[in-house]
């Protein structure tokens, strides 16, 4: 596959690809590309993401716990 990138662009991943010392622009886009979905990832896992908890129901049972 080929990306038509803008000289910004192409400016950015030479930035990336020598502060990360990889040996292409193209691993350098695949460093940015992991990195966001690294972050993107962490984030859908962050505590602010749970669920709230449901309402009790008597003499239902918790998996796990031993409750009933």
């Amino acid at each position: 596959h080929t990306i038509n990138l803008s000289e910004a662009d192409a400016a950015l991943l030479q930035q990336v690809q020598q502060q990360q010392g990889l040996p292409t622009p193209e691993a350098a886009a695949e460093w940015l590309l992991k990195r966001h979905l690294r972050r993107v990832a962490q984030g859908m896992a962050s505590r602010g993401r749970a669920l709230p908890p449901g309402p009790r129901v008597p003499g239902a049972k918790f998996f796990g716990s031993g409750r009933a």
